[in-house]
């Protein structure tokens, strides 16, 4: 029987095509490694120039955005304050108002301080955008015929807060008070200022519904960057405004203070201490690679 060559590949061709696959991963991976890099920094840039428009605001005008009172902020062209009570007190501190004649809260998303203050920043032109819809003398987020301000309303969600760099359905927004807040019978606040990173599907005349929407990754690393890289200390936490003007923290609790209590790492845990109580809790990246939407975060004024 005459003898039949075979064709085929030899070791030295495998191992090209095995190289050049090895290159096609690696550049895909780090690729998008140099995205969500990118993703990053744009965030953390978004923030840092919102603090920058916030401090030369109050260089040039003597107040934050929302907080100018009368007659100062009709003089500078603003819109007027002191038709609800406690908007525009030059107090320093950004807040709501509730249904309650003189009860202030930095977790009402209505009428008041909040929702004018990216009103006061767009028409001073210090930031990107134009955010000119809430209004002082009415309910700010119920000018739609009564109806609930949602992603697709007109106006809509985008209209009174820009959206976050950082993608997901995510939304910048202000709020002020500290860990466990409560809004009845009388506001707990510390009268710090925050940014808020979180999603945000509906506003109205009282509270913002919002949602975790970051990545334990992205949160992680945002925090890192401008702090200290831990979800319950400095001035990067990991907390938000819940539906009903609930401070919650980004594990859905709402203690009150930095605790150390035993946490488990799971699917849907921002952060965790290794279940171990007195143990500090970390951001929970051993869980799918950190790649769980379970965080949201509260930046605080710089």
């Amino acid at each position: 029987m005459p003898y039949q060559k075979k064709s085929g590949f030899t070791l030295v061709e495998l191992s090209i095509v095995l190289v050049i696959i090895g290159l096609i991963v690696g550049g895909v991976l780090v690729g998008r490694d140099l995205i969500k890099a990118a993703e990053i920094r744009a965030q953390v840039s978004q923030i840092e120039k919102y603090n920058t428009a916030v401090n030369t605001f109050k260089l040039k005008y003597g107040y934050l955005p929302g907080d100018i009172p009368e007659p100062a902020a009709s003089g500078f062209g603003f819109a007027a304050r002191g038709v609800i009570p406690g908007e525009g007190d030059g107090n320093g501190v950004i807040e709501g108002v509730g249904n309650v004649t003189g009860y202030n809260a930095g977790i009402f998303q209505n009428i008041g301080e909040l929702g004018v203050f990216w009103v006061d920043l767009s028409r001073a032109g210090m930031i990107d955008g134009s955010f000119r819809t809430a209004q002082t003398a009415v309910q700010t987020y119920n000018s739609v015929g009564g109806q609930e301000i949602t992603l697709s309303t007109t106006p809509n969600v985008g209209d009174f807060m820009p959206k976050a760099k950082i993608g997901g359905g995510n939304y910048v927004y202000v709020w002020s008070g500290g860990w466990g807040q409560t809004i009845w019978p009388t506001p707990q606040s510390n009268g710090v200022n925050y940014f808020g990173i979180s999603t945000v599907y509906w506003i109205d005349t009282w509270y913002v519904e919002s949602n975790r929407g970051l990545t334990v990754s992205d949160a992680y690393n945002i925090d890192k960057k401008i702090d200290d890289g831990l979800p319950q200390t400095g001035s990067v936490i990991a907390q938000y405004l819940d539906q009903g003007s609930l401070v919650k923290w980004a594990n859905n609790v709402t203690a009150s203070l930095p605790y150390t209590s035993a946490t488990a790492a799971s699917s849907t845990s921002c952060y965790d201490n290794g279940n171990t109580g007195g143990a500090v809790q970390q951001y929970s990246l051993s869980q799918n690679s950190g790649n769980n939407v379970n965080c949201a975060l509260s930046l605080r004024f710089q």
